[in-house]
């Protein structure tokens, strides 16, 4: 019995429609791996879901290899057709998408998506990149970690010196202040106190010895001290 021909259309399910997708990128997949295995053929194959999500496949290492090829034959068989300076905008204008389509990619691969295209080596040298990028960021980090520790050591011993200085000032104004509370208690007492001073200390010859000067001080200071 012949088959009866199925008409393409839009699924309307939007599950059915997922699982058909998934269903029939594989097979595509799996349809261009075996033609370039079997036909030694250089096969490249590029897909985007309707959620914007790449799946492509290369025989070669690098699918933009593929691409330039294909951008160099299509460009020749137009060269005739294409004026010259339409044909260079055109060209800047493949460069920049194709550059802007690599870094989108290369951005997937370092977030650990899209990695099933990827072949063994091609993973090693993304561990190697993302290894190398780790440590940049480590030494990093290190460094103005280090830097932060160096400033708040030196504001610490600038408000050290600041304490210090505060504190020798403190000292000297107690000490002033000390002394005019001794003179200010003398009171009315302070001239005759300074005139028995005086007296007294014209009782001592100039030349005596230091150590008796001294022991005369003193006693003196003792009087004050007990009037």
């Amino acid at each position: 019995m012949r088959r009866g021909k199925v008409e393409l259309k839009r699924i309307d399910n939007k599950s059915s429609r997922q699982v058909t997708f998934a269903k029939r990128r594989n097979g595509l997949l799996k349809k261009a791996h075996e033609l370039s295995v079997l036909c030694d053929a250089e096969v490249a194959l590029i897909i985007f879901s309707t959620r914007g999500r790449l799946f492509e496949f290369s025989t070669s290492s690098c699918m933009y290899k593929t691409l330039e090829r294909y951008r160099s034959c299509n460009f020749n068989s137009e060269a005739t057709a294409t004026p010259e300076p339409e044909l260079s905008g055109y060209q800047e204008y493949l460069k920049l998408k194709q550059r802007v389509e690599f870094l989108q990619t290369t951005q997937r691969n370092l977030l650990g998506e899209d990695l099933g295209p990827l072949n063994m080596k091609e993973l090693e040298q993304l561990e190697n990149h993302v290894e190398i990028s780790l440590k940049h960021i480590r030494a990093t980090k290190s460094q103005q970690s280090f830097d932060q520790l160096l400033e708040l050591k030196r504001k610490e011993q600038k408000l050290q010196d600041v304490n210090k200085d505060l504190r020798k000032k403190i000292q000297e104004t107690s000490a002033e202040s000390v002394l005019q509370m001794f003179y200010q208690d003398d009171g009315p007492s302070g001239s005759s106190g300074h005139a028995n001073q005086a007296n007294q200390q014209q009782h001592v010859h100039p030349d005596c010895d230091p150590s008796l000067r001294m022991w005369y001080d003193h006693a003196y200071l003792d009087h004050l001290n007990k009037e």
